[in-house]
């Protein structure tokens, strides 16, 4: 069976958040900059202040301006807080069926609040940056679900737990931890996050450092986190557990239970913050038992300044199973549209102080785009209204007073048209992700064509065509290319007397001894059998010869361990340079001739040919 490969589809930053992580990396990065930046994101700042504000930090007084909340947070925090918020609000939902992203994000977020808590009562770490860490603890299962969405579907339906985690190596070379602790290591997470997730993962705990007490705080947030989104029987298996982890961290039932009350509250204050809260079933679907189907379900706004129409169509659209959102004049849904981005807007032609026409004209500039289906309510039916209202980007209309029935109808044609969208989207992500592959497919048989298979070193083919390359610029900008050209001495009698294994031993050896004893710039290439091409550009001929009588000297000196050679291995060398080729051809004849010199005086030697 094909295993996939990792591609570049793991999740990944927000431009934002982006930004913001590669100024926090500069030296020289002033406060000022920093803040300017966050504020470019309204909803980034909001979140940001919500919390600088939270009882966690101590403040005194509310924390009004971003520049106070870096203050009080600290550079390190606010860049994983960002990027912990724009992975969530990238990755609410995705293509990897058996992968319940709402779950995942809400027992992330439980753990979270959990290990900022603990790490309150038991200093560690700072709780602020420990929040994050709770919230990217388990990011790998995401990246999995985000890279190979079918592939890992089918994981999670076969296994769980090791058994997962066996089953991932399998397919995928990498299980998600690892993948957790590459991701938050190229993210810049500090060290001691890292060292206290791999012992998280082992369930190998240092008591006897900061970095294992630590890893025990997490380990008692998870089961926390697991506890606030268990059933009762499962929570009663879990309480004794809880205990004992609690115990380990220096924390005795009474803390425990307070752990328990407090973090709830604040995770379901932060599932409305961040907005995993409206996942949950909605209304008179939940109380008559029918959930709904995710795909029969949309996001609607609803805008309109009469309060009881709001409340009617709010009910009856619910009882559809759909989740609404209302606001009463257009700035408060154009703002509202912009940071949860519905699906659907409903809105009333008109309102102030922004009527539905200008709110609409403003959805079709922004980021949402075509990606948002419009409709208006309208009580004004004349030809030139319509086309106005047509003309500023609506998609439908429905006359007011609006028989809800009708409302239904073209809300039903809209997802159709939404649906389709989202297929389309789908299907072009898939040919991205085959192209990917592809084109990763590509550049492995490219590697594979040009490398020797044994050695790992360049193979005849790629040599051929890098010293075109080099002779050409050589002849360019007056610049030296010198060649290097390497036979193990008396190589046959290593086969014939220990056997081909114990050659291709040598030769892996040999190899590794070259690479080792010349300059990054330098190509060690296997030219076939013993035969050996080493390319030295920008280097005249008495350099190349010290180069060569490195190598020599190594290979001479290094033995390869664990063989009984019948004679130490030893290498002929010979040299050519730019200088005094006339070609190409010329160069390599020259070195062959002086590599013949050398066999003919007795092995293991140097020998320069200029004439």
């Amino acid at each position: 069976m094909h295993k996939p490969t990792l591609c570049d589809s793991l999740p990944t930053p927000s431009r934002t958040a982006a930004a913001i992580l590669n100024l926090a990396r500069r030296e020289d990065v002033t406060a000022e900059a920093l803040a300017q930046l966050i504020q470019t994101d309204p909803a980034l700042t909001g979140r940001i202040l919500r919390f600088a504000n939270a009882p966690a930090h101590g403040t005194r007084r509310p924390i009004v301006s971003v520049i106070d909340a870096m203050s009080l947070l600290g550079l390190q925090a606010i860049r994983q807080f960002a990027l912990s918020l724009s992975l969530i609000d990238a990755h609410r939902e995705g293509r990897c069926e058996a992968f319940d992203y709402p779950v995942y994000w809400q027992k992330s977020l439980a753990c979270a609040v959990a290990l900022q808590s603990i790490t309150t009562r038991v200093p560690t770490v700072a709780p602020k940056e420990a929040f994050t860490l709770g919230l990217l603890a388990d990011v790998g299962r995401l990246a999995l679900a985000t890279a190979w969405p079918l592939e890992y579907s089918e994981c999670l339906r076969k296994a769980d737990g090791e058994a997962l985690i066996a089953l991932e190596r399998e397919r995928f070379a990498t299980d998600h931890d690892e993948l957790t602790r590459m991701l938050l290591t190229d993210w810049g997470f500090p060290q001691v996050f890292i060292d206290a997730l791999e012992q998280n993962h082992r369930d190998d705990f240092r008591d006897d450092d900061r970095t294992g007490r630590f890893a025990r705080q997490l380990a008692l947030a998870r089961r926390i986190a697991e506890y606030q989104l268990a059933e009762e029987p499962r929570r009663m298996t879990l309480s004794p557990v809880m205990q004992t982890e609690a115990r380990r961290c220096g924390l005795d039932d009474e803390d425990l239970a307070q752990l328990l009350r407090g973090p709830q509250a604040e995770w379901l204050d932060w599932t409305r913050v961040i907005g995993l809260a409206e996942d949950d079933q909605t209304g008179d679907a939940e109380l008559s038992g029918r959930r709904p189907q995710v795909e029969e379900r949309l996001h609607i706004l609803l805008a309109d300044d009469d309060p009881i129409m709001l409340i009617r169509l709010s009910r009856q659209l619910e009882a559809e199973g759909h989740h609404i959102a209302s606001r009463r004049d257009g700035e408060a849904a154009l703002a509202y549209a912009i940071e949860h981005e519905p699906e659907m807007v409903i809105t009333d032609w008109h309102m102030k102080p922004m009527n539905g026409l200008e709110l609409c004209k403003a959805l079709r500039e922004s980021a949402l785009g075509s990606n948002v289906y419009i409709i208006m309510l309208t009580a004004n039916e004349s030809e030139d209204a319509l086309v106005e209202a047509f003309g500023a980007g609506i998609d439908d209309y429905v006359v007011k007073p609006p028989s809800v029935r009708v409302l239904k109808a073209r809300i039903r044609a809209g997802q159709r048209i939404l649906t389709l969208h989202k297929k389309l989207a789908r299907e072009r992500k898939e040919i991205e992700r085959y192209s990917s592959e592809l084109a990763a497919a590509n550049r492995r048989l490219e590697l594979m064509a040009n490398t020797d298979q044994l050695t790992g070193l360049p193979n005849r083919r790629y040599a051929m065509d890098r010293l075109e390359q080099g002779w050409a610029q050589a002849r360019m900008f007056g610049r030296p290319l010198s060649i290097i050209m390497l036979d193990l001495d008396w190589f046959k009698s290593i086969n014939d007397s220990l056997g081909h294994d114990a050659g291709d031993q040598a030769l892996v050896h040999a190899a590794r001894v070259m690479r080792e004893s010349v300059r990054t710039s330098d190509v060690v290439c296997r030219m076939g059998g013993e035969e050996f091409l080493i390319i030295t550009p920008d280097t005249d001929g008495p350099a190349a010869i010290q180069t060569a009588e490195r190598v020599r000297s190594a290979i001479e000196q290094r033995q390869p361990q664990g063989l009984e050679l019948p004679r130490p291995l030893t290498a002929s060398i010979g040299v050519a340079d730019s200088t005094s080729a006339a070609s190409l051809k010329d160069l390599l004849l020259k070195a062959d001739s002086a590599l013949y010199q050398v066999k003919q005086n007795g092995r293991n030697g140097v020998r320069y040919t200029s004439t």
